[in-house]
């Protein structure tokens, strides 16, 4: 079964990159060039979809077709195209140096809380909708990996766990901490909750973890633990995500 998985995900990198070099482009197109079926082609393209990393469009019409519906030509998202990297990660380290050298420590947590406001407000009425704090996890985890982060949740013990099994900005929270920190208050501030980051993939580990308390209806104003504070206490991580 691990064999099939990762000949699955081999396959669909193959797809997404065909997107990336040959999209706009069709399913018979894709097929041709892979040497798969159509409707292998399909669900690998069905999947990138439902991840958020491709979308269609209907390809113009030529000359005198039949009423069928027109065909889809498929390319990635934003979200798609940064599985490849890219060197925005150079131009975000340089940006962030720059306001740390004129405004130290305090310019750079103010940019951070900035850009956290930004993706907590896109998403803040869908997720505070609930009252449960466990449905109010479930929510999140959707919203980011609508924002690219792959995101899900599980249960584990009295509380959940949000993973987020991929971070578009790790590089530079990798220099520049102050991206998790903030992001981790600005998950308890939609959760209602007291949250505790358990790993980041900025600091080497394979998935960013928070532990999410569960007793109860969501309260607002929560703010989150430091996830680099070296005495934190952190609740026990399941088989499958980092410790």
């Amino acid at each position: 079964m691990k064999n099939e998985q990762l000949a699955e995900g081999r396959t669909r990198h193959g797809v997404a990159r065909l997107l990336l070099e040959e999209g706009p482009i069709t399913t018979a197109a894709v097929a041709d060039t892979l040497g798969l079926s159509p409707a292998a082609v399909r669900r690998h393209l069905d999947t990138l979809v439902a991840n958020g990393e491709a979308e269609f469009r209907d390809a113009p019409r030529r000359g005198q077709r039949g009423r069928g519906r027109p065909a889809k030509l498929w390319l990635l998202t934003e979200t798609g195209r940064a599985r490849f990297g890219h060197a925005y990660d150079d131009l975000a380290i340089a940006a962030i140096r720059f306001v740390a050298e004129g405004g130290g420590d305090d310019a750079v947590r103010a940019f951070a809380e900035r850009r956290a406001a930004t993706l907590v407000d896109r998403h803040r009425a869908a997720v505070i909708t609930h009252d449960e704090v466990a449905d109010r996890a479930k929510a999140l985890a959707a919203a980011l990996t609508r924002e690219g982060y792959a995101a899900s949740t599980r249960r584990v013990g009295t509380g959940e766990q949000l993973c987020q099994h991929h971070c578009p900005v790790a590089h530079v929270a990798a220099e520049f901490p102050q991206l998790c920190e903030v992001e981790t208050a600005a998950f308890a501030d939609l959760l209602g909750t007291h949250v505790q980051r358990l790993a980041t993939i900025a600091r080497g580990d394979a998935v960013c973890t928070t532990h999410v308390p569960l007793g109860g209806n969501a309260e607002e104003g929560s703010t989150g633990s430091n996830p680099n504070d070296p005495d934190r206490t952190a609740p026990t991580t399941t088989e499958g995500t980092p410790s």
